[in-house]
């Protein structure tokens, strides 16, 4: 299934222009209740052990972290290593967009760390939907994302940081403690991607569908049908999205695609 950075959604959010962003439509799983939450005449309680949570304050003594991810073994692991530091706690953990704005709304986390790959949605929209609440929301993109078009994104949104998985723990820790400290932190790696685009003519909406459907093997005369428009103007869009991203022929113009965040395979 192609993922694209424009399509019909169930739901809008105020992204910000850029590419337009990859869209999911996937019918929603119900949302388990959080910890606190009356089911049945009953208190639910966390499952997981890394969290802790008592009708106490919240502790401000140390950096209080939200896990944002779709992998309960990444999230685990984040646990494991957010935990083991003297001067920060795991508050609360999310695996979908719905979850991910309710944890914060219940916790206001000093941090949150994001996927942007989530089964529901895209994490950028969990990013602006937070951001547009909370303003002052630190939140980190941890991702194995490292198109230059999602940075951008991201980084327009509001995110905080933008690190990719690989990142060493101690290196995570560190840009945790940058970020709480009110600095930005993206690695060298991501920012050289960011340089070597700067002035690119980006695709427009309409340029993102055609190629979409392209990367889906639709002849021109069906991406025409498709999208309601000319077998000839389907032609003039793909001339110009080679142009714009120096492709030779629809093929190199669909590895580029993916590996700069375009669209999603």
């Amino acid at each position: 299934m192609i993922l694209t950075q424009h399509a019909t959604a169930k739901r809008s959010f105020p992204i910000p222009e850029l590419h337009p962003r990859p869209a999911r439509t996937r019918t929603q799983r119900p949302r388990p209740a959080s910890s606190g939450e009356l089911v049945g005449g009953q208190e639910t309680r966390s499952q997981n052990p890394a969290i802790s949570l008592t009708g106490e304050a919240p502790d401000r003594t140390r950096i209080r972290i939200l896990s944002v991810d779709s992998h309960p073994l990444f999230r685990e692991g984040i646990a494991t290593i957010i935990n083991g530091q003297p001067d920060m706690v795991l508050v609360s953990q999310a695996s979908t967009l719905q979850e991910a704005i309710q944890q914060y709304r219940a916790h206001q986390p000093d941090i949150t760390l994001m996927e942007i790959r989530l089964p529901d949605w895209d994490g950028i929209d969990a990013l602006i939907t937070i951001r547009s609440e909370f303003p002052a929301a630190r939140v980190i993109i941890l991702t194995f994302s490292d198109g230059d078009v999602e940075v951008r994104r991201a980084l327009k949104a509001g995110a905080s940081g933008y690190l990719l998985k690989n990142t060493p723990p101690s290196e995570l820790l560190q840009e945790i403690r940058k970020v709480h400290s009110g600095r930005k932190g993206i690695q060298p790696q991501l920012a050289a991607k960011l340089a070597e685009h700067i002035g690119d003519d980006l695709l427009t909406a309409r340029e993102v569908d055609v190629l979409a459907q392209v990367a889906r093997g639709n002849r021109n005369r069906d991406i025409g049908m498709q999208l309601s428009i000319s077998e000839d103007t389907v032609k003039v869009h793909l001339k110009r999205i080679r142009e714009k991203l120096g492709a030779k022929d629809r093929s190199e113009a669909i590895a580029i695609a993916v590996r700069r965040g375009i669209i999603r395979l």
